[in-house]
This record gives structure tokens, C-alpha cells and sequence, in this order.
């Protein structure tokens, strides 16, 4: 038995804020209120007082990338599993851009039964909507679902067909899959290495203009409501796409999208340096984008947070900004990053436990999770909102160390990570 006593409890299902008790037992909770754990005590028993913490849902992450199978060097399953635990995730979704790419029933089960060797933060893939991630023939969407995987998406590439891409929602609303669009027009991105602007020409690099972004999402938006599929936008980063979306939700569509940290956090302004660990895509934008971002994560047009975690080694970081591998690794730092946006009043804290919980779980088909209440499955974060912390190599658990607050001390940190009742995370500092 477990007790977690005295914590502020962040339910947003229930739209509870205030202190109360947890108690699990046998992987699930069976008590929940003030002073539910009081006199629970003996052999068996560990209580744990949680006065100033916050006890939320277990976090889950739609967009990660694992890099096992092809490029351990940088990640695996394990060291990624590893890592999300330490950021607090109960769950996270690896995209399918591995090598081989995971568009085939044999590797989506490879990489659920290595997970489950593994134990801990629970992992549910993405299929790859086309073979090789090409944009040309479907995938056997019915093999990956049954083998495992909660969508498809050929992130890291954008599906630039339409014809296509219109098959792929037909083909995966009959399985009730997630469809998550990388969305970028090749085309008018090409070249680009940051968001096209007065800094980008400043630099003197080629820019990356979110029209690239917007034209895709409207596409996208147009065939989500002919083909009537559940439709997401990955790592939205341009007002023109929050418009969109915002319309679109207006209308009834089923379409839902995700940000990421970084976008909240950072803009265009962090690459005058030239720093690499900056270099993402989508790229980070202007101020504008930014306070548009932060709005509709506040108001739901948003629905979610997701890292799009993207460990590189030094070697693809260290270099030449225009020959640097683009991405950020996410999981460690996602919950110091956004609980400044707390501090700020961007976010509430409930808000914050439900772009990080309840709403991505509301998206996985048949997933328990996202809620604290008596009786569901006891995967549970637990955060000390106030804990500082320095990001250096040696305090995180990734392969990887790809992250612009390397180094820098950072206020937030998770105390606990719970998956089914059992501690997999338990941070070492008092």
C-alpha cells in the first residue's frame, strides 16, 4: 500500500484543485480525500507526506521519439523510457520515423514487447500512415492497431499528397486510429533553416515560413471534414494554424492539436547566437506566434502538450548551424519549462494537469488514464512545483543532452512518477 498524504490534488475530470490523500493499493486508487490516508500504517504500508507538492494525473506525452530500432546511439527504449519517467510520464507515443520506419506489425510488437521487458513509463506507439514514410502506398493500419499502435503519422516528413493523404483518413477512420500530420509544404520550406523573418535575414539563413505550415493544416482541415476522421496537427507552431483550428473546432470538426514547450517557451530571438540546440522543426517563430500559442493552449482551441522529445548526439549538434540535426530533447525539462508559464499566469495549474493528462488521454482510444477518482488505474505524477534543479549531463537520464537549458538552473521538478501503483521514478534529492 501506498499513501500520498497531504498533496494538492490537480484532477482536471473532476475539476478538483485542493489538498486531499491518495491511497493505492494493488495498482489501483481505493481511497481519496481529506485525510483518507490518516491511521494507515504497518508493515507494508509506506506513507509519504506531500505537504507543497502537487499530485496530478500521469502525464503523457502524444509525441516522442525513441529512435530504437536504427539509431540507439542517440536513444532507445530503454534510456527513453528512462527519461520519461524522470520528466513524469506514465505514457508516451514514439513516432514511427525509426529505421527501419515502424510501418509493419512486426516492428510496432518489437517495440511494445522490448517496453514491456522494460517495465515502467508505459509506451504507445504511432504507425507510420505510408510505407517508409514515402507518401506513397498505406500501411496495413488494421495489423498496427491490433499490434498496438493508438495513430498513425509519418512525422518528420509531411504527407504532401492530397489524393493520399485523403485515403489515409478514409482508411483510418475505420479503425478509429488518431491521424497526426507533420504539417509542412515542402516546397515553401525548402531551404529553410529557421522561421523566415527580419532575424532569419539577419543570420543570414534561409527561412522556414509558417505559410508552409498553414497551407497544409487548412488542406488537411478541408479532407478531415469530408472524410469525418479524427485528425490532429503536430507541434502547431503559427497563428495562421491556430485560426484555422480554432474555426474548424467552431464547426464541430474532429480535429485536435498539440504544442510543444519550446514554443511556448522560446522564440525566434533564441537562434541569434547561432545555438543549434534552437534548430527545430517546426522553428521556433516570432513573439506573435508565440502569444497566439500560449492563448489557445489557455482556452482549449490547443488541446494538449506533447515534447516531440528529439535526442541527437553531440556530433549533430556540434556543428555548423546549417548542418545541424533539428529537435530538442523534451522529456526531462517539460515540466520546469512549463510551470514558468504557471508562475506567469499563462497557464492555471489545472489547465497545466490537463494539457499534459487528461486532454492527450481523451485521445488515445480506450485509455485509462487522465483522472484521479476511486477505483481507476493509480498512474499518478508528483510534482514539487518550487524544487530547483540544475539541467546538466550527469542529472538526466536521456542518451542524449540536446536541450537549450543545459546547464541552467530551472524551478519544478518531479518527486515521484507512479505507473499502476508501482513507483518507477523517485527523485534522489531530498
Amino acid at each position: 500500500m501506498l499513501v500520498l498524504r497531504h498533496g494538492r490534488v490537480l484532477d482536471p475530470s473532476a475539476g478538483h484543485d485542493g489538498e486531499a490523500d491518495v491511497v493505492i493499493e494493488n495498482g489501483r486508487v481505493t481511497r481519496l480525500g481529506r485525510e483518507a490516508g490518516a491511521g494507515l500504517e504497518g508493515d507494508g504500508v509506506r506513507v509519504v507526506d506531500l505537504a507543497g507538492a502537487w499530485v496530478v494525473p500521469g502525464l503523457i506525452d502524444l509525441h516522442v521519439h525513441l529512435r530504437e530500432p536504427g539509431q540507439e546511439y542517440k536513444e532507445d527504449i530503454a534510456s527513453g523510457l528512462a527519461a520519461a519517467a524522470a520528466g513524469g510520464f506514465t505514457a508516451v507515443c514514439p513516432m514511427a520515423n525509426t529505421k527501419p520506419a515502424n510501418d509493419s506489425r512486426a516492428i510496432t510488437e518489437m517495440m511494445v514487447s522490448r517496453a514491456a521487458d522494460i517495465g515502467g513509463t508505459r509506451l504507445l506507439p504511432f504507425g507510420a500512415m505510408t510505407m517508409g514514410l514515402a507518401g506513397k502506398e498505406l500501411t496495413e493500419m488494421a495489423d498496427l492497431r491490433d499490434a498496438g499502435a493508438i495513430g498513425v503519422s509519418d512525422d518528420g516528413r509531411c504527407l504532401m499528397d492530397a489524393a493520399v493523404m485523403r485515403h489515409v483518413m478514409d482508411y483510418a477512420r475505420t479503425f478509429d486510429l488518431l491521424v497526426s500530420q507533420h504539417c509542412e509544404d515542402h516546397n515553401l520550406s525548402a531551404g529553410g533553416q529557421m522561421h523566415e523573418g527580419a532575424r532569419s535575414t539577419r543570420l543570414g539563413l534561409g527561412g522556414w515560413p509558417r505559410e508552409a505550415e498553414d497551407v497544409i493544416v487548412a488542406r488537411d482541415l478541408i479532407l478531415a471534414e469530408r472524410t469525418g476522421c479524427r485528425y490532429h496537427v503536430a507541434h502547431i507552431s503559427s497563428l495562421g494554424a491556430v485560426r484555422l483550428l480554432r474555426e474548424a473546432k467552431s464547426r464541430g470538426l474532429r480535429v485536435s492539436a498539440e504544442v510543444t514547450p519550446h514554443h511556448l517557451a522560446l522564440t525566434d530571438e533564441a537562434l541569434l547566437s547561432y545555438d543549434t540546440h534552437c534548430k527545430v522543426n517546426p522553428p521556433l517563430r516570432t513573439a506573435e506566434d508565440r502569444e497566439a500559442l500560449r492563448g489557445a493552449l489557455a482556452d482549449g482551441t490547443i488541446d494538449c502538450i506533447a515534447t516531440d522529445h528529439a535526442p541527437h548526439s553531440t556530433l549533430e549538434k556540434d556543428c555548423e548551424f546549417p548542418k545541424a540535426a533539428v529537435g530538442i530533447n523534451g522529456l526531462e525539462t517539460a515540466v520546469p519549462v512549463l510551470l514558468s508559464l504557471v508562475r506567469d499566469g499563462a497557464l492555471s495549474p489545472l489547465r497545466f494537469a490537463e494539457a499534459l493528462s487528461t486532454a492527450p488521454a481523451k485521445l488515445i482510444p480506450d485509455y485509462e488514464g487522465g483522472k484521479l477518482a476511486v477505483g481507476v488505474r493509480a498512474d499518478i505524477t508528483v510534482i514539487d512545483p518550487d524544487r530547483r534543479w540544475t539541467v546538466s549531463k550527469d542529472a538526466l537520464r536521456s542518451r542524449s543532452h540536446n536541450t537549450p537549458w543545459l546547464d541552467q538552473e530551472v524551478v519544478g521538478a518531479v518527486r515521484f512518477t507512479i505507473v499502476g501503483g508501482n513507483v518507477v521514478y523517485e527523485n534522489p534529492t531530498p
